[in-house]
């Protein structure tokens, strides 16, 4: 015993040195992810068209602040800050002096006697009211000014900051924000909005909520472990095991350079509901052997219990691994990181559970409480009774199923993908205000672009060519979702109206090749080439359209792409090619990829499943029996899904995952211990009582601290987490339903395991 005892404390000393290591790198290298790009897989051609055809036009995605005066804009105080803002911005090294647009400084292309003049709308503040009434004429009549930097209502100037992602840091994320809030009073009210805010705001968030989360759901689950084991040094053992767990999952990803994503952020509470569950069972045995020897020492208690329980432990915590891993058939980076690193730490769990806990045991000894036998047969007694009604009631079991079934593949149909980043947040959150504010106001704060290629140099000067991208742009904006658009098409039709006395008659594409060349050459020598080179190359055979979106979610850019791509067979006709880049079309990708990975893992992970429950129970129709379950459940959670109109994205991607990783567990435990005591026992129908009274408990203790612990996603800040957290939840109840019922029937009734005719 006394080599025993050294083992273990050699066991627990190595462990504790491994967890400080991993504490280290946490400390010194972990970092959180907030650039959305890289959530995106490099490698796929429609990011590497994007990302080429940002660098060509210089596409950003944008820092919008907008002014809100409800007197009006115009203003001298308002068009001060907007002009000190706008140098502001400019003078900061994140951004270039192209990159800001404003009233003060967008472009004002106007007619006069020597051809095209291209100036801002004013240098200097004007005072006068006549001045300001000048400046407001101006606006009005300039159609790429008046409803894009200034508000229809003229209540609102917006000033829109184009920046590198890798610029975006957390602390310029505070920065701006605090740079822009300066600015406010005197009647003038700031919004900030913008992709690169929604980032930021999700990397605040994002270690805010898991500093909640964590504690929440350690004491939830202390004391649920308390209630069920009955022991404090049980309790305080188990919850070790699933902190070290954590502890070196988030160490390994810091050391390997992983970052932490917003989805990251509940692989604790997936291994303190998952890890604890192995914890229970262990304890569970370790109870009842010493229920039957109450003199063995404690090291032979821990030989019967590893003897017994490591087989189907390991097959538990494989399966749900591989429910975990089949993540990696994901291209989206944090769902695949997720995935892998869950499954990194369920593996140390089921570990620890098998190493860490019995070698605490072997040195500080357990002491076991027993409830009353007379508790105990009445127990036993209400189990056999729930066993016998559902042997007894199988018909209304297999309706009951069939009709649930039915109903989930109607719901499913409906479900549909959600590739949002603002629904991450509250619907009365002040971000999600923000860009409802200013989508009304505005074009929208999310883009869509479009880019057409020729062969063909100079192409994007024919008026052909010029009239069908403008009548493209006219359908689309049409709309309810789609606000602007702006295009080489726009820079002309202005060109042609103020070459014409401002004559609306003329706010067209020019009739000629010759008059647009002669528009484009005015316009470079007047104004600033680097304009024009955000819609057009210089050999005028590429061009970018740009369409602004009042919403980033993939309804709203279906139905923009929808019409645009009506346009795709007329532009071929005139050898031109349609591409689409920018982060709009990133996200529709993105939601794509996201629908392509849940299938990809469902059915990865379900054959593996299948195939591994063959082969540890030598019979294919105990495999299929036994994945019944995790099948049915599977369905319910997208039946659920589509019913409650509940959409899938990156966080409720991961359900299918969960709940067959986690729900074949109690098939497992279930089917093994059934398979023991029919070897052992002379009438099937005393092994399926005793096999309910032996793992019917320990299944529900399990699912109970299981669905205790995802219940604590309820308090996440993150809706899409508190989604989640209800539906494993659900997935859970159903899981251990099935698994007494509907399972349990079957084995019963398909005779498995019978290796001798035995009487029923």
């Amino acid at each position: 015993m006394k080599h025993q005892k050294l083992y273990a404390a050699l066991t627990i000393v190595i462990t504790l040195v491994v967890t400080a290591f991993f504490l280290k790198e946490i400390r010194h290298n972990a970092r959180m992810e907030t650039d959305l790009d890289e959530y995106m897989p490099k490698t796929h051609p429609a990011f590497l068209y994007s990302d080429q055809a940002e660098e060509w036009f210089n596409i950003k995605d944008g820092i919008l602040i907008a002014l809100e005066n409800k007197n009006g804009i115009y203003n001298p105080q308002t068009l001060q800050k907007i002009k000190d803002i706008s140098k502001a911005l400019q003078d900061m090294p994140q951004f270039e002096d192209n990159d800001v647009t404003s009233l003060y400084t967008a472009d004002n292309i106007t007619g006069s006697e020597y051809g095209l003049e291209v100036n801002s709308f004013y240098k200097r503040v004007p005072k006068s009211e006549e001045k300001l009434e000048e400046l407001r004429v101006n606006v009005r009549g300039n159609d790429m000014a008046y409803g894009r930097v200034v508000s229809e209502d003229e209540t609102v100037a917006l000033v829109v900051a184009g920046m590198t992602d890798s610029l975006f840091t957390d602390t310029f994320y505070q920065e701006i924000l605090s740079f822009a809030n300066e600015y406010e009073g005197d009647g003038d009210k700031i919004y900030v909005a913008g992709r690169p805010i929604v980032e930021g705001t999700m990397g605040k968030l994002g270690p805010k909520d898991m500093k909640k989360m964590v504690p929440i759901v350690i004491l939830v689950i202390t004391l649920v472990l308390f209630l069920l084991l009955r022991s404090t040094r049980a309790t305080i053992t188990t919850l070790f095991t699933v902190f070290i767990s954590t502890i070196w999952a988030f160490g390994l990803m810091a050391a390997l350079g992983v970052p932490i994503f917003a989805v990251s952020t509940m692989i604790p509470v997936m291994l303190i509901a998952i890890g604890v569950a192995y914890g229970i069972y262990f304890y569970n045995h370790l109870k009842q052997y010493y229920r039957d020897k109450p003199e063995t020492n404690s090291w032979n208690a821990v030989k019967h219990v590893l003897k017994v329980l490591w087989k189907p432990l390991m097959m538990a915590a494989f399966t749900t691994m591989i429910g975990f891993v089949s993540l990696i058939t994901s291209q989206v980076f944090p769902i695949k990181y997720f995935g892998l690193f869950t499954a990194f730490g369920i593996s140390i769990a089921f570990a620890l559970t098998l190493i860490f806990i019995p070698a605490t045991i072997v040195l500080f000894g357990y002491k076991a409480r027993h409830g009353k036998i007379n508790e105990d047969d009445k127990g036993y007694t209400k189990i056999n009774h729930f066993t016998d009604r559902m042997l007894s009631n199988k018909k209304v079991i297999y309706i009951t199923v069939a009709v649930l079934i039915v109903v989930s593949i109607f719901g499913t149909s409906k479900v549909w993908i959600n590739s949002s980043f603002l629904s991450n947040f509250e619907k009365d959150s002040e971000i999600v205000l923000t860009d409802k504010f200013v989508n009304s106001k505005f074009g929208g704060t999310s883009t869509l672009n479009v880019v057409l290629e020729s062969e063909e140099s100079g192409v994007f000067k024919q008026p052909k060519t010029l009239e069908l991208i403008d009548k493209m742009q006219a359908e689309t904006v049409q709309l309810a979702k789609v606000g602007n658009s702006f295009s080489l098409a726009d820079y002309l039709k202005r060109m042609n109206k103020v070459m014409n006395a401002d004559d609306d008659a003329y706010y067209r594409i020019p009739e000629s090749n010759e008059m647009v060349a002669q528009y484009l050459l005015l316009y470079e020598m007047s104004g600033d080439p680097e304009n024009l080179a955000k819609v057009v190359n210089y050999d005028y055979n590429r061009t970018n359209i740009t369409f602004q979106l009042k919403g980033d979610d993939s309804r709203t850019i279906n139905e923009a792409l929808t019409v645009i791509q009506k346009y795709e067979d007329q532009f071929s006709e005139q050898g031109i090619e349609m591409n689409y880049a920018g982060s709009g079309y990133k996200a529709l990708v993105f939601t794509g990829l996201i629908l392509d990975g849940q299938i990809k893992s469902i059915i990865l992970s379900l054959l593996i499943v299948l195939a591994l429950l063959s082969v540890m129970f030598r019979s294919f129709k105990a495999g299929l029996i036994g994945s019944l379950p995790i099948i049915i459940t599977a369905l319910i959670s997208f039946g659920v899904m589509g019913l409650f109109n509940i959409p899938l994205s990156t966080t409720t991607a991961l359900l299918s995952s969960i709940a067959i990783g986690i729900g074949i567990d109690y098939a497992i435990h279930f089917m093994q211990h059934y398979r023991t005591n029919i070897a052992n026992m002379e009438h099937r129908h005393d092994a399926i009582h005793f096999t309910m009274k032996q793992t019917g408990k320990a299944i529900l203790y399990n699912a109970i601290v299981v669905i205790a612990g995802f219940m604590v996603l309820l308090f996440s800040v993150f809706p899409p987490n508190r989604t989640l957290g209800a539906l494993v939840s659900l997935n859970m109840f159903t899981s251990l339903a099935g698994t007494l019922t509907v399972m349990m029937i079957l084995v019963y009734g398909a005779k498995l395991f019978m290796k001798k005719k035995l009487k029923k």
